[in-house]
């Protein structure tokens, strides 16, 4: 009895413990700031001019025709930018320098052209119409990212015209490959290799301002401290083939069948409450619920059943705590009576970094081999290094993103993304993935998908960020 009446008293106080600590949680954020409507129409036109470019990427196309049509566009649009800046044109891919005044370390800021394929079914609108309407510009590429490509290519044009000189080399960078992981941003990586150029900061997408963001309440202000890395992976079993009157047992593709539902139902990677993705949580607690505070403000009592839980709750958890993958591709034999001498499926694989590449891959070989499976790598990247959340760069963009966007909660948090800003780990030690673009979860999650669209009110605020950038980050 003594005994139950302690483990009742341990309890008591562990949660009285929580919930002490989860009444503690501050709420800080305020409302939005109010833009100029005269500002914000300019600007929407600007953007739509930029969606009307259709700037689609597709693996194989290599006229880059389009991109240097779209950098015409941009001329137009931006003609202080193009007169006053030197202009470097990388197959289709833009570089623009700004020589600075001093000796600080350049910046660079990022945002790729290029966009994904759309056609009009399903769409309110056009995709490439660029069309202005219901207080939005609609369109393929509208959020993701010639928003942002304008945020920064306007706050240089303005700053221009008021004789502003920076006091160091600003780069204004977009890559026409980013949606086909091609070479157009290692190709302004290794011109920058050739010259000597160590940046300070490289600042591109990879978070926003988003709305219930990870199925959390309220507005954050989401700036991603790294990325997954990720693969594309074939499997392959062989057999000697033969006809389908006469099928032998554990053919190529009954093989691959059993892998793949091993794979599914016995995950062989291991799920992790990563520092990164513990202050995601910690620091949106203060926008949620009570019964959630509790949780986000005690992990170090609930870290286990949060593991168990988020996967369950929010469909993206599972990739925010462990290497993930998906079965995409699969081939066998090309008719319905022939066993296949050889069949296989393909994998797309997101790497955490607690189980990076190297280790995930290896227990994808030993559990393929245990099904007589070969296991073969087409393309690969590790995951990224994580951005220190007390440097100079995380601290910087932190504050301007708190200043400029009172009504959001500033969380880090790990992009389950791939963007180009993976290339640029050799010129710098600074990669801020934070596009300063507010989006409703329509807005998010149009992103890829029909109906692409970014709010017209929401374009100056994005202006404003990249010309505080320019003026007042420094690392």
């Amino acid at each position: 009895m003594l005994i139950l009446e302690i483990i009742a008293a341990i309890l008591v106080i562990l949660l009285g413990i929580c919930v002490v600590r989860a009444a503690a949680c501050p709420k800080t954020t305020g409302q939005p700031l109010i833009t100029d409507p005269g500002r914000a129409a300019a600007y929407a036109e600007k953007l739509s001019a930029m969606v009307r470019c259709e700037t689609v990427s597709r693996r194989g196309e290599t006229d880059a025709a389009k991109f240097l049509a779209f950098h015409k566009k941009l001329e137009e649009l931006f003609p202080n930018v193009f007169s006053k800046l030197e202009k470097i044109e990388l197959d289709g891919s833009l570089l623009m320098k700004w020589r600075g005044s001093g000796n600080s370390k350049p910046i660079l800021l990022l945002a790729h052209m290029d966009v994904v394929p759309a056609s009009d079914e399903g769409w309110r609108y056009p995709p490439f119409s660029g069309t202005v309407a219901d207080g939005a510009v609609w369109g393929r590429g509208a959020m993701d990212t010639k928003c942002s490509l304008l945020g920064f290519f306007q706050a240089a044009e303005e700053l221009l015209a008021e004789g502003y000189v920076p006091d160091c080399d600003i780069y204004l960078a977009s890559s026409c490959t980013e949606e086909i992981g091609g070479d157009g941003a290692p190709k302004i990586v290794s011109y920058l290799k050739e010259r000597g150029v160590r940046l300070g900061m490289v600042l591109d997408e990879g978070g926003g301002v988003i709305d219930n963001a990870a199925g959390l309440p309220g507005t954050h202000s989401m700036i991603a401290l790294g990325e997954r890395g990720q693969a594309d992976i074939r499997f392959i079993a062989r057999s000697a083939g033969g006809h389908a009157s006469t099928p032998p047992k554990n053919t190529p593709l009954v093989r691959l069948g059993r892998f793949m539902a091993d794979c599914e139902k016995h995950n062989p990677f291991r799920r992790e409450l990563s520092p990164t993705v513990r202050a995601t949580f910690e620091t949106a607690a203060e926008t949620c619920p009570f019964w959630m505070k509790l949780i986000f403000c005690n992990f170090w009592l609930f870290a286990p059943l949060f593991k168990v839980l988020l996967p369950v709750i929010n469909s993206s958890g599972e990739a925010l705590l462990q290497t993930t993958m998906a079965f995409t591709m699969a081939s066998g034999s090309n008719g319905y009576n022939v066993i296949p001498r050889e069949a296989s499926v393909c994998a797309n694989i997101r790497f955490s970094v607690h189980q990076n590449m190297e280790e995930s891959l290896e227990l994808l070989r030993r559990r393929a081999a245990k099904y007589d499976i070969e296991m073969e790598l087409i393309q690969g990247n590790p995951a990224s290094d994580v951005l220190d959340v007390n440097g100079p760069a995380y601290r910087q963009i932190a504050a301007l993103t708190a200043k400029l966007f009172p009504e959001a909660t500033v969380s880090p948090f790990f992009s389950t993304g791939a963007t180009d800003a993976r290339f640029f780990r050799e010129v710098t030690e600074h990669t801020v993935r934070f596009a300063p673009i507010v989006l409703n979860s329509q807005q998010y999650g149009s992103m890829h998908a029909v109906d692409e669209n970014i709010g017209v009110d929401s374009i100056p605020r994005t202006v404003d960020f990249f010309r505080e950038v320019i003026r007042t980050v420094r690392i």
